[in-house]
């Protein structure tokens, strides 16, 4: 009796789709699903889970993507049409801005100090950049600005949280983690910086600007710098020439020596 029980309910076995046991994976956190959406360097690949987007890349060879994904967070990424509600009220204007925002992101794989360089990166403002020396000094370590700069080159989700406003102390642009170095100047120009008038200063050697009304001085891409007519713009080689002049730190751009 029980072999012939045993028999005919191996009769009633079926498989799983794949698409069941991809939902599962995903529901006990052992596969992120993938999605495509538009940026500025064209459709990225938006690996996302319960407790936030945990990565981004260009889109391209979808099995390229997900082996990477396999390597870099342990787990599988599966393909899917569908976004939380909770996701896409914010994930196109993340995109788009180049911040978090409300978006939730998961960074749980990163060390704190990496956590705490990405977090810091992503309060740069749009449209501007700052030194790795900036990130360094911001979140208290001014002396790990190589680490800042591994650690940004591991950045999960780039464009999201924008790695490509950090750039070398020297002024130059430098690498990217998201593709060729070019991807960081597409993005800095689709939000507004003027690249070339940057790397002219900073063939130049100037790193800070500052206003002869205020006696303040800022980094060359600030905001509150970029206000400053010619009549009244002076430029520093550093922080030093800067403060010898009777010029002060802008409170808003925070410029550190390089």
């Amino acid at each position: 009796m029980t072999d012939r029980l045993a028999s005919d309910l191996a009769e009633l076995h079926i498989d799983a789709p794949d698409e069941f046991i991809d939902s599962v994976l995903v529901a006990i956190g052992l596969a992120d699903h993938y999605v495509t959406r538009p940026s500025p360097l064209g459709d990225v690949f938006v690996a996302f889970n319960g407790l936030g987007v945990s990565g981004v890349d260009v889109a391209g060879d979808a099995a390229s993507f997900e082996g990477r994904f396999v390597e870099i967070h342990g787990r599988r990424a599966v393909p899917t049409d569908e976004i939380p509600e909770r996701l896409v009220r914010h994930l196109d204007t993340a995109i788009a801005q180049g911040r978090p925002g409300r978006l939730p992101v998961d960074l749980r794989g990163l060390t704190e100090f990496q956590a705490a360089v990405l977090r810091r990166t992503a309060t740069i403002p749009r449209g501007e950049v700052r030194p790795y020396g900036w990130v360094a000094k911001e979140i208290g370590k001014p002396g790990a600005v190589r680490a800042v700069g591994t650690a940004l080159a591991h950045n999960p989700v780039p464009v999201i949280i924008p790695c490509h406003r950090v750039v070398r102390s020297d002024g130059t642009l430098g690498e990217y983690s998201l593709g060729p170095a070019e991807n960081k100047r597409t993005l800095l120009e689709a939000e507004g910086l003027d690249v070339a008038s940057f790397e002219e200063l900073a063939g130049r050697g100037i790193r800070f600007v500052g206003s002869d009304t205020t006696h303040i001085f800022c980094h060359p891409t600030c905001g509150h710098g970029g206000k400053i007519t010619a009549a009244h713009r002076r430029e520093f080689t550093d922080e030093a020439q800067a403060r010898s002049a009777g010029y002060r730190p802008c409170k808003v751009c925070r410029p550190v020596a390089a």
